[in-house]
């Protein structure tokens, strides 16, 4: 008799696999993050990644596959989290002699400038700070991303055009 090997590639198949996995690991992340938007981010993005590697992943070893990505996923956004605090740091820490309305113009303008990062699109967001927060190359980006070189120039570049738009209405 030939036993039939469960493909995840299938859609029935990887199907099955969400619902039957979906909800525990929401709850898991849920459990790390204590914010059920960014859990099921998360979430969302772990499935994402096993149909993206559906081909490399065994069908026995998918529940650990998928609980070992999503704590992947969850220390990479703390660890984003981190520098991205590290980064505001300095620009609070730093003690001057400016006047209190440059101090107060100055943390305006940064303010502008995090609302106008916040405001972009979520593909340019991440490329944006990837490269110009965390100094990673457009080469970095792209292997961490899983996109090619010029899908990062051209996200990139679209970025800054919102960033130049947005900013100079100040």
């Amino acid at each position: 008799m030939i036993k039939k090997i469960k493909r995840i590639c299938e859609p029935r198949t990887f199907e099955s696999i969400y619902v039957e996995y979906a909800k525990d690991l929401r709850r898991f992340i849920f459990f790390k993050t204590q914010d059920l938007d960014e859990a099921e981010d998360i979430m969302q993005e772990t499935f994402i990644k096993l149909w993206d590697n559906c081909k490399n992943v065994d069908y026995g070893k998918v529940k650990s596959y998928l609980y070992a990505v999503a704590t992947n996923l969850f220390l990479n956004i703390k660890k984003h989290e981190k520098v991205v605090r590290n980064y505001q740091k300095k620009f609070v820490n730093v003690s001057t002699s400016e006047s209190p309305e440059f101090v107060f113009l100055e943390k305006e303008f940064l303010q502008k400038i995090e609302d106008t990062i916040e405001a972009l699109p979520s593909k340019q967001r991440e490329v944006f700070l990837l490269n110009r927060m965390e100094g990673k190359t457009y080469k970095e980006v792209s292997e961490i991303l899983g996109i090619s070189v010029k899908a990062v120039e051209k996200r990139m570049h679209n970025a800054l055009l919102v960033m130049r738009t947005e900013i100079g209405k100040v």
